[in-house]
């Protein structure tokens, strides 16, 4: 929820509420939003529209913050090949919300190589360390697009841990080194009395084993964070021997807590040691986001995504801005660059209909190319049936 150190403006009555997220490798969510706004700003001059992205925990979110009205703080914070980079998170009042893929991202990885074995969450930890001391208390860590397996190692880290061999020196980053790891000393851990840490992301899977961090990091993720069979069994046999000490040190049997394998393990090192708790992604966003408040008075929300397919019934931002919308009795409408769902799919998630880039233009690779002036064209279709003109000037 906004905090009431900053709250928001209500917005203007009968007004469209754009809420998509983002189209993976095209247009950013507050792109695709803006897109839409200027489209329906031309469709439609008198109807008032308020631009509201939306993320589920991955790339985007901190924008979706900002763009809601938070302040947004950058910092040089270690990527997750140990070169900095510039990273934001975004703050309102005692609220802050971090964004793993800021500072651990795959799209931190130079040209896109991964580095499986050595890639680190450190910068993650750092930027944490950062919200609490700009006074955060309520922290938001979103946990998508991480490029790590590292169990959350770096961001222990980045917290002020340390991490030690045999030999009591401190281990190199990344989840192969966690081999070797002997010793822990927390000593300069932050006090997190009075802070709660909210995991933004899928409490699905567990630390190790087939459905594992490691695991994942092959698979259906192979290509992004590029581990090889053996590499998988050098992560999860490291992930181990982390998973033992870091129980030890925290007295809290965690590994095979649902989401103990999210974000390459960092939902595990969060669990552990940070007393973290999830939530599912879209729903905690629209509530930092003011979705609510928001949706109050709106005559329709425009949503959206890249691809309206089976994926987005098992609870992308789409679905969840629908649910919500259809809860505020309001019409839920859908772009996208592509459909793959029937309509009655579409109605049971509570989306009335859905516009689509190649019902305009056939051609994927121009779709992909033009896809924001194609939008706004698809706003032309949008405004004719949903918002007929009630005077006029409409």
């Amino acid at each position: 929820m906004v905090s009431a150190d900053n709250p928001p403006d209500p917005p203007p009555r009968g007004h469209v509420l754009l809420a998509p997220d983002r189209f993976a490798g095209t247009l950013t969510a507050p792109e695709v939003a803006r897109h839409l706004a200027i489209g329906l700003r031309r469709a439609r001059p008198a109807v008032p529209v308020v631009e509201l992205p939306v993320a589920d925990g991955g790339d985007g979110t901190a924008e979706a913050a900002v763009v809601a009205g938070y302040r947004r703080v950058e910092l040089e914070v270690c990527g997750p090949t140990g070169r900095p980079v510039t990273a934001s998170l975004a703050i309102n009042g005692r609220t802050a919300v971090v964004e793993l893929a800021q500072a651990s991202g795959l799209r931190r990885l130079p040209n896109g190589k991964p580095q499986p074995l050595t890639a680190t969450s450190l910068g993650t930890g750092q930027m944490v360390a950062h919200a609490l001391r700009l006074g955060a208390r309520r922290i938001v860590l979103g946990l998508g697009g991480g490029a790590c397996t590292d169990g959350g190692a770096g961001l222990v880290q980045g917290l002020g841990g340390r991490l030690l061999d045999a030999t009591g020196r401190d281990l190199p980053p990344g989840g192969a080194a966690l081999r070797s790891l002997h010793a822990l000393d927390l000593r300069a851990l932050p006090d997190l009395s009075g802070v709660s840490i909210i995991l933004a992301g899928d409490a699905v899977d567990p630390l190790l084993g087939r459905n594992g961090a490691a695991a994942s990091s092959f698979g259906q993720h192979g290509p992004r964070k590029g581990a090889s069979r053996e590499e998988v069994r050098i992560l999860d046999a490291g992930l181990r021997r982390w998973a033992d000490l870091a129980e030890a040190a925290s007295r809290r049997p965690t590994r095979d807590r649902p989401g103990a394998g999210a974000a390459g393990g960092v939902g595990f090192a969060a669990l552990a040691f940070l007393g973290a708790r999830f939530e599912p992604g879209i729903a905690l966003l629209l509530d930092l986001l003011g979705f609510a408040e928001k949706a109050r008075g709106a005559r329709l929300i425009v949503t959206g995504e890249g691809t309206l397919d089976v994926q987005t019934l098992r609870g992308r931002p789409s679905v969840g801005v629908a649910r919500a919308g259809a809860r505020a009795d309001v019409p839920v409408v859908a772009v996208a660059g592509r459909r793959g769902l029937t309509g009655e799919q579409l109605r049971r998630a509570r989306i009335q209909a859905a516009y689509v880039l190649t019902d305009i233009e056939p051609d994927g690779d121009r779709c992909r190319r033009q896809a924001g002036p194609l939008l706004e064209q698809l706003t032309v279709a949008i405004a004719d049936e949903w918002l007929p003109p009630r005077g006029p000037h409409d």
